[in-house]
C-alpha cells in the first residue's frame, strides 16, 4: 500500500517522506536553492530500490508500435503500485542514445553512451554502456541512453560549464537556464530524480552531487519534456496525481493516458 507522507526526517538535505510501501519510507522529496541561481530551487526525488521498481514505458510515437510490456500510459493494473512517473531522455531525432526493453529496441544503442539499465529484478544501475552497465550476467528488462554521464563517480565533467548546447541539448530561446531533469544512482543503490524549471546544467548536477549521487545521466530539458508526478491512492482504487516541479508545464494525462513519448514509472514492489 502506499501512502503520501508529511513527516519530516533530519538529514543532509532536508528530505521528507513522499511515499510507504508496507509501512517504511520508498521514496522522499527535498527541494534545495540551485547553485548560482538566486530564487531557483531543484526538486529532488529519492526511491528506494529495495521497496520500489523503475519501468521504462514505451510511447506511442517514441518508439512506437505495439505489444510493449510498458506502454505508452500507466495501466489500470499498474496503477495500483504506482508511486511515481517522470519524463525519459531525448527524442530518437537527435541521436543521442537508443531504447530498447525485453530484447526489442526501439532504436539503436551507442557503446559508451550514458545508460539507464533495469535489470530484471526491477533494480536500476547508471553508466557507460559496455562499460560500467550492464552488469555481467545479470538478465535485462530495460535500457535508456542519453549523451554522455552528467555526473561520473561523484564528479560533473568540465564541458557543464563550457558545452552547453552542443554536449547537454539544444536549449529553448537559447536560453543556458531552462527546465532540465537527470536521473542519478547513490552508492548505495537509491535512485535520485533532479528536475527545475530554469536550470543551468551544472545547477542541475550540483543538486545530484550534493545529494549523494555517484554517477547520474541527463533525461530531457526545456519546460514542456519535464514533468514528474506522484500519486496519492485514495479508496476504491482511485489514483490522484501530484505535480513534483512547482510550475512544470505538465504531461497531457498526466501519464495515466496515452502518451507519446516513452517515460519512467516507479512501482512499490509487492513482496
Amino acid at each position: 500500500m502506499v501512502i503520501l507522507s508529511s513527516a519530516k526526517r533530519r538529514g543532509l538535505l532536508p528530505w521528507t517522506p513522499l511515499a510507504e510501501v508496507r509501512g517504511q519510507v520508498g521514496a522522499w522529496i527535498s527541494r534545495v536553492p540551485a547553485h548560482g541561481e538566486p530564487g531557483v530551487r531543484v526538486t529532488l526525488v529519492r526511491f528506494d530500490q529495495r521497496l520500489v521498481r523503475l519501468a521504462l514505458h514505451a510511447g506511442r510515437e517514441d518508439p512506437g508500435g505495439t505489444g510493449w510490456r510498458y506502454g505508452d500510459a500507466i495501466g489500470r493494473r499498474e496503477a495500483r503500485t504506482a508511486i511515481a512517473a517522470f519524463n525519459s531522455a531525448f527524442r530518437p531525432s537527435y541521436g543521442a542514445g537508443g531504447f530498447m526493453q525485453d530484447g526489442r529496441v526501439g532504436w539503436p544503442l551507442r557503446r559508451g553512451a550514458a545508460a539507464v539499465v533495469i535489470y530484471g529484478d526491477g533494480t536500476a544501475d547508471i553508466g557507460t554502456w559496455r562499460g560500467a552497465v550492464p552488469a555481467p550476467g545479470r538478465p535485462l528488462d530495460a535500457v535508456r541512453q542519453n549523451l554522455s554521464l552528467l555526473i561520473d563517480r561523484g564528479r560533473a565533467p568540465p564541458t557543464v560549464d563550457t558545452c552547453i548546447k552542443a554536449c547537454w541539448g539544444d536549449p529553448l530561446h537559447e536560453q543556458p537556464n531552462v527546465a532540465r531533469s537527470a536521473l542519478g544512482i547513490m552508492p548505495g543503490g537509491r535512485l535520485v530524480w533532479a528536475a527545475g524549471e530554469a536550470l543551468s546544467v551544472r545547477a542541475l548536477a550540483n543538486a545530484l552531487i550534493g545529494a549523494g549521487v555517484a554517477g547520474a545521466m541527463e533525461l530531457d530539458i526545456n519546460p514542456a519534456w519535464v514533468a514528474g508526478y506522484a500519486y496519492a491512492h485514495g479508496r476504491r482504487a482511485t489514483v490522484a496525481p501530484i505535480p513534483l516541479v512547482p510550475g512544470q508545464v505538465g504531461v497531457p494525462g498526466q501519464f495515466l493516458e496515452a502518451y507519446y513519448r516513452d517515460f519512467f514509472s516507479v512501482l512499490a514492489r509487492t513482496h
